[in-house]
């Protein structure tokens, strides 16, 4: 019998292929480990997380037609609402629902069309017949609307040319009328069975459908949850929601960040910038407002007769430091005002004359003036009227310190103005309306076009329209007519380079500064920013491109939108 082949041991064998499998994943993992080392990643964009914003307030009418006086109702309309056309950064008018629109030289018949495939909220068409129920909403006798929207659109012959297309003639050429066309369109499918007396009251105002690239997705008393479009063919945002928490007053909001109850701040008052600046977890952005602070005085008082003599208007403006107000009162929040049209304006004359702090030369018009302290009482007089008035404002904390920074620099050339403090409405409905003031400290918004006409066109110093001061021009009349039935732009910017400079000749009223408004978004949120702003809510123009939520990808897979 053969003897039997000699074996090896089988732990042996084992121990071999052990070996061999841990070589190789060891290999293995050096490989990988070198590739990745060579390949490089970026981190980029990813669609999701919520934006928290904090806002002053509750919503009263999310309506497009009744929006135009509550800062909430803004910034939702901006964003549900879309009009035929929008206002761009500079304030000029663009084309938004409508695609393209042409006017006749003598500016009185512009005809548009509407661009193709846009959707309600909802999903139903947009269509011409939605531009007329609109319009003819405006234009009703007994519609709540705001008196200078229904002025205007009562004016207005509008017809459809086809589905697509709306024409609309106007009774004499009005240059500002394309800045109307912006207002938000109203869905006649959903509004159709209400009438326009009931707008105010109807409950469809907080159920929103419009066909803004937002829309409503939860609405409670504390909150509202806003959802990109999916009917709008523009870009999607990459943060999946929007949300605006409402609270009291803007002081509560800082403090709700703080808290970490909130991601941005809607706006961030003077008083609360020194700490939220010294934040490292929050991104402060700020820009012009189309908006200036002035003076008004009551050319017509007859309690007041000095406001009627030009060397005291230039005294006291001279006598005011306005780069102390700007730094002290409002924290820097401002830029020194040379004009009643705002700085971030096409129409603003950037080499206008400038009024600097001038305290001597304030005693010098005021002493030639015949205004002089006979009795050393501190206080300045002529014929047996001292220099003395009450100067109104509304009871915000900042006004306040203008008052009182406005009142001591007056006191030191010899003129008294009495500080008093009253509510908003009331400074309106109680003092301004009537015409019963001395001087006002009051706000002054000019949204697209600078059109001067409601503020100071003598037809406006009745009671009733807004041209409180009462001031009468004729100069001044005819260059307002002349530019508001101008369309060519140019021409419209020479007359109110002329209306500005007789403007400050005259000073009806004195121009103290334009705010800044300052809003702050946590680090959180990336690529963040604001442009310049027509108004507050045009801070969301950009709101597409920020984004929370990020991941991790090779370089080499990138492209133009990683995700797609």
């Amino acid at each position: 019998m053969d003897s039997p082949l000699p074996t090896a041991p089988l732990g042996r064998y084992i121990r071999w292929q052990a070996l061999i499998a841990i070589g190789g994943l060891f290999l293995l993992t050096l490989l990988l480990g070198v590739t990745a080392y060579n390949v490089s990643t970026e981190i980029v964009p990813e669609r999701g997380g919520v934006f928290r914003e904090g806002v002053a307030g509750n919503p009263q009418y999310i309506n497009p037609l009744l929006c135009q006086t509550h800062e909430i109702d803004q910034d939702l309309c901006s964003l549900l609402f879309r009009g035929l056309t929008r206002l761009d950064a500079s304030g000029r008018v663009v084309p938004d629902l409508a695609e393209s629109w042409v006017g006749t030289p003598d500016g009185l018949t512009y005809t548009f069309r509407l661009r193709q495939d846009q959707f309600w909220h909802d999903g139903a068409p947009i269509t011409a017949e939605d531009v007329l129920f609109t319009v003819a909403m405006l234009q009703a006798p007994d519609t709540p609307a705001v008196p200078d929207l229904t002025e205007l659109w009562r004016a207005v012959d509008v017809e459809m040319v086809d589905a697509q297309s709306v024409r609309f003639v106007l009774d004499e050429p009005f240059a500002p009328f394309l800045d109307y066309t912006a207002i938000g369109l109203l869905p006649k499918h959903i509004w159709q069975d209400i009438p326009p007396a009931a707008l105010i009251s109807s409950p469809l105002n907080l159920t929103p459908v419009g066909s803004g690239p937002m829309r409503v997705a939860q609405f409670s008393a504390e909150m509202i949850r806003l959802e990109p479009n999916p009917y709008m063919a523009a870009e999607t945002p990459y943060i999946a929601a929007l949300e605006f928490h409402f609270y009291p007053d803007y002081p509560s909001l800082y403090a709700a960040y703080t808290k970490g109850e909130l991601d941005g701040i809607s706006r961030v008052l003077p008083s609360d910038l020194p700490l939220a600046k010294e934040r490292k977890d929050l991104q402060l952005f700020a820009a012009l407002e189309s908006v200036y602070v002035s003076v008004i005085f009551n050319l017509k008082n007859p309690d007041t007769p000095f406001f009627q003599e030009q060397p005291v208007r230039q005294a006291l403006l001279y006598g005011l430091n306005r780069e102390r107000l700007v730094a002290q009162a409002v924290s820097g929040q401002g830029v020194v005002a040379d004009s009643p049209i705002p700085a971030n304006s096409w129409a603003y004359a950037a080499d206008l004359p400038t009024f600097a702090y001038d305290p001597m030369r304030a005693t010098r018009l005021l002493d030639e003036a015949g205004w002089i302290d006979r009795d050393a009482d501190g206080v300045r007089d002529k014929e047996g009227r001292a220099l003395r008035f009450v100067l109104l404002s509304n009871d915000d904390p900042v006004r306040q310190q203008l008052l009182e920074q406005i009142s001591a620099d007056w006191r030191a050339i010899g003129v008294q103005a009495v500080p008093q403090a009253v509510s908003f409405a009331g400074l309106v409905s109680d003092f301004l309306a009537p015409r019963r003031f001395d001087a006002a400290l009051v706000t002054w918004s000019i949204r697209g076009d600078p059109d001067p006409f409601p503020l100071w066109h003598s037809s406006q110093s009745a009671e009733g329209g807004q041209n409180y001061s009462g001031w009468m021009n004729d100069e001044a009349d005819t260059l307002i007519q002349e530019a508001r039935s101008t369309i060519d732009r140019n021409k419209r910017e020479a007359l109110y380079d002329q209306f500005q400079r007789l403007f400050l000749e005259d000073l009806p009223a004195l121009p103290l500064y334009y705010p800044v408004y300052t809003y702050g978004v946590s680090e959180r949120v990336k690529n963040a920013q604001i442009g310049p702003l027509n108004t507050p809510s045009d801070r969301f123009a950009t709101f597409p491109d920020w984004y929370i939520v990020t991941r991790r990808v090779p370089v080499n897979q990138i492209v133009d939108d990683p995700v797609e």
